[in-house]
């Protein structure tokens, strides 16, 4: 076995699909020498300071930015009527109200002219040699508002007689969506032998990536070309929104990301500053750079979840689910965000129903204005949301009904047999072992000893609970994904695929799949994600849909590389090309042993092998995948235990337990760093996180001294299973991870403190189950059983 032999071997045990990787990336991070945006510098770059309101709703009677532009180092001060050139940022979902009328666009200006909508509007942008110089002239631009009624909460937004945020939307109402056949509907629940009623939120939450938004911008006079440094989600998405704003070709815009410190989905669509920093960089001839403080993301980066729902749930003789319905608000804030309007009215109708036979759905949802910050994804989008609602009313039905919860779940869960399954969301679940994964998690989470820890907590005066968060997610839309392969002069190999990594390890797992399709060897191989200049398409990341994208598109790279290598090994070994095999990274003439290896048969191409004509002279393939990649349907069963110190109302999570099916893991290690994540960013919204506002509309929870993100004590050790069934949709059999874990994780934690307060009869506690509210409940629980 030659040398070369040897290392593909090697890295197939070692770095194939299947195995704990670390990831690559990480060496090069934590020796500080990874790039995020704020570590770019460009040649005679200036400094960019947004200047945002400090009302919440008003009419804007002037700007004086005279002062502001006398100041030292000053370059410019941009208001609205600057930016007039651009187009405004956009949604452009296409959903419309029942009665058929599209969604109420309201395009949303870079800079705000004519109204203010919520604090933190921007409405002028300031640039000057220094960020010191710019941050002083920005104290010094003077805005007269005339200040206007706000109205914070959606259900108050569609009263008569509110404070309009849109003069052109009469009810504040965006959208006025519905799913579903009402009529049948109201009939299963008119049939109905027990229905269960919740009422209750996902309160608005701030997203708090580790890394604040950063962005650079800069404009080449001779080639009229733009180019954008900013972290993002995907740079081919937000080049396609950059060239409607700036009415620019393809070739004359460029998005540029290099290490992104997380993102959640806040990251993903193009934001004001960034508009505003272009048109600077146009106007001055040199770069121009923003960076946001801490205490600007609160107020300038989107929120996420804001729901107030009504999740009702009809229940025949058995116990059997004969239908579901859920009603409310989905609080947009100030604007339409990119996705904002998905999030409570389609995600909720794919999410809602779960592992669980639902005949019927109906789902109806106002997308509604408020005088509060904009609102769109954060971490799953919707898919958390829809499996809290599901989970927390079935605690509830199951108390309500005297049926034991799980036995409530099990009586309704998808069986195998029913696999393939369409549910009434009109999605098919193509497969799954939903009864297997709670089983696996009720005996690996020893659920029979439960009991015993209840009575030794009560021992040490705390309350126990128990919760159990069964959950499925819908993936990201069908759609398409880059996986280009290049062989490099230097011997490595690139992939250039459309998503972008911002902390998930793409280098990694993506190096283990083509290890795994071309016998590669890991160490050899690179890859870039963050150019748009080379790509001619991406998706981007979100969704859960990274692997099975790009896996999928490698994959169909993959074939093309092996047909083109046939063609040329076959005169290189001097054979017939049906005579040629591929096996392990090495070309092979069927029943010898002689053969020559991918990368050796690559060196012997750019060493200017002579070929017949007709035959590829290169390996290098740029592919698109050929047909839309389905969405999947992970899912799992997480269990999590609690204690509640009935004195002061803290809680703890002291147990957790997640088994997931998560269909083919391509890297175990770094999926259950996902799966912990995500759990601590559900763990944080059901007890600690809340993004409030006083009644004119100011954030109260405007740095971390007010907003409570959960710490590393407040995490217990999180047990992560596997249960996999591979899906037969994508070629890798992978399902997704990257949201699955907060799906898991918000109705477990908040179930689990639902559970240790039922001794006091208490059944429902709103998020954040905070120290305060779990002890109000629990005196308010004393004194109705003392009267």
């Amino acid at each position: 076995m030659d040398d070369r032999t040897t290392e593909t071997a090697l890295s197939l045990t070692k770095f194939g699909v299947g195995q704990p990787v670390r990831r690559s990336e990480d060496p090069k991070l934590v020796r500080g020498e990874g790039c995020y945006t704020d570590d770019l510098s460009r040649p005679g770059q200036a400094y960019a300071v947004m200047v945002r309101s400090r009302d919440a709703h008003g009419v804007i009677k002037s700007i004086d930015a005279a002062a502001a532009k006398a100041m030292p180092g000053v370059l410019g001060v941009y208001t609205a009527s600057d930016l007039s050139a651009y187009g405004p940022l956009k949604c452009l979902l296409p959903l419309k109200s029942r009665d058929g009328s599209p969604i109420r666009y309201t395009p949303r200006p870079a800079l705000t002219g004519d109204k203010v909508r919520f604090v933190g509007d921007p409405v002028a942008c300031v640039v000057a040699e220094t960020v010191a110089q710019a941050k002083d002239a920005a104290e010094a631009v003077t805005i007269d508002i005339e200040t206007l009624p706000v109205v914070l909460k959606p259900a108050d937004a569609v009263k008569p007689g509110a404070p309009l945020v849109f003069d052109a939307v009469s009810n504040n109402v965006a959208l006025d969506y519905h799913f579903g056949d009402a009529a049948k509907v109201a009939d299963a629940f008119a049939k109905a032998k027990h229905v269960t009623r919740l009422e209750t939120s996902n309160q608005r939450m701030v997203v708090n990536a580790m890394e604040p938004r950063a962005a650079i911008g800069e404009h080449d006079a001779a080639g009229n070309k733009w180019t954008l440094y900013s972290s993002s989600q995907g740079v081919h998405g937000m080049k396609t929104s950059l060239m409607d704003i700036l009415s620019a070709p393809a070739d004359k815009v460029r998005v540029v990301t290099g290490q992104v410190g997380g993102s959640f989905g806040m990251k993903a669509a193009v934001y004001p500053e960034y508009v505003c920093i272009l048109h600077a960089a146009r106007l001055l001839g040199r770069p121009v750079k923003w960076t946001d403080e801490r205490s600007g993301s609160f107020v300038s980066d989107h929120h996420g979840r804001a729901q107030d729902m009504v999740m009702e749930i009809a229940f025949d003789e058995n116990a059997h689910i004969l239908a579901i319905r859920l009603s409310g608000y989905g609080d947009m804030g100030g604007y339409l965000a990119q996705f904002g309007p998905l999030l409570p009215t389609g995600n909720q109708v794919k999410n809602i129903a779960s592992v669980y036979r639902t005949p019927l759905i109906e789902v109806a949802t106002k997308c509604v204005f408020t005088n509060t910050n904009f609102v769109s994804a954060y971490r799953g989008a919707g898919r958390p949301e829809g499996n809290y609602y599901i989970e927390r009313a079935l605690d509830l039905a199951a108390s309500e009904l005297g049926i034991d919860r799980i036995d409530l779940r099990k009586r309704n869960m998808i069986r195998k047999g029913d696999l393939p399954f369409k549910a009434a969301s009109d999605m098919t679940y193509d497969c799954g072992d939903f009864l297997g994964v709670l089983k696996q998690a009720l005996e690996a989470a020893d659920f029979a000893g439960f009991k015993k820890r209840k009575r030794e907590s009560k021992k040490r005066g705390l309350l126990r609970g128990l919760g159990i968060g069964c959950y499925l997610e819908v993936t990201a839309a069908p759609g398409k994904e880059l996986g280009a392969i290049h062989f490099e002069a230097d011997g490595t190999v690139t992939i250039i695929a459309g998503t972008l990594d911002f902390g998930m390890g793409h280098a990694t797992t993506y190096a283990q799949i083509l290890t795994e399709l071309l016998g590669i060897p890991f160490e050899r191989i690179r890859m870039v994600e963050g150019d748009s200049d080379r790509m001619a398409f991406g998706g981007g990341s979100g969704g859960s849909r990274s692997v099975m994208f790009v896996g999928t598109a490698l994959t169909e790279s993959a074939a093309i590389v092996i047909e083109r290598g046939k063609q040329i090994a076959s005169h290189v070994l001097e054979a017939s090309v049906s005579d040629i095999e591929f096996k392990a990274g090495r070309f092979i003439i069927a029943g010898t042993d002689r053969a020559i290896s991918l990368l050796d048969l690559a060196a012997r191409l750019r060493g200017g092998l002579k070929l017949p004509d007709g035959t590829p002279n290169s390996l290098d393939v740029d592919h698109v995948v050929k047909d839309p990649v389905p969405s999947a349907f992970p899912n799992g069963c997480h269990i999590a235990e609690v204690e509640v110190d009935s004195e002061t109302g803290a809680a703890h999570v002291v147990r957790y337990l997640a088994v997931n099916d998560l269909g083919t893991v391509v890297n175990p290690l770094l999926v259950e760093g996902q799966i912990q994540g995500g759990v601590v960013q559900g763990l944080g919204q059901a007890l600690l996180e809340q993004a409030v506002y006083d009644s004119d509309g100011q954030l109260v929870t405007g740095s971390f001294m007010d907003y409570a993100m959960p710490r590393a004590h407040d995490a217990p050790m999180i047990n992560v299973l596997s249960h996999p069934v591979p899906t037969k949709s994508n070629p890798l059999g992978a399902k997704g991870c990257g949201e699955a874990g907060t799906s898991g994780g918000l109705p477990s934690v908040a179930n689990a403190v639902i559970d240790a307060l039922s001794d006091y009869g208490i059944r429902h506690l709103e998020m954040p189950m905070t120290p305060a509210r779990i002890w109000q409940a629990i005196q308010d629980a004393k004194a109705r059983q003392a009267s």
